[in-house]
């Protein structure tokens, strides 16, 4: 095999005529693919992270509030103060919330849009 065929015939496996039945893509389209989908992972990310690690997450703060809620003890057992910036345990309950609030929010919309398609 001569060098002039041997480069013929890697020039052909990028110059094949295309199939008119294939699909097409525009690299814009997957660039704009490829972008949404880290926006998408990162704010998983910080809505899982705001739910499970801000502040020593939810779960952390869920035995504190039913003893307080049933009265075996205080907030002030728990290191609340009553001041917004002396929360003690209870430090980054609204973040955790929303977190949990918007957690909720999203699985119940994708349970919605996963329900016509079945």
């Amino acid at each position: 095999m001569s060098k002039h065929s041997a480069w013929r015939r890697w020039v052909g496996l990028f110059e094949d005529a295309d199939d008119p039945r294939t699909p097409r893509f525009d690299p814009v389209h997957i660039a704009v693919v490829l972008v949404a989908a880290q926006v998408v992972i990162g704010a998983l990310y910080w809505l899982l992270w705001t739910l499970f690690v801000y502040e020593g997450g939810l779960p952390s703060k869920v035995g504190p509030f039913l003893s307080v809620a049933v009265g075996a003890r205080s907030l002030r057992d728990y290191g609340w103060l009553g001041a917004p910036d002396h929360q003690g345990l209870f430090e980054g309950w609204a973040a955790n919330l929303a977190a949990l609030l918007l957690s909720g929010l999203i699985v119940a919309l994708l349970f919605k849009a996963d329900r016509p398609a079945r």
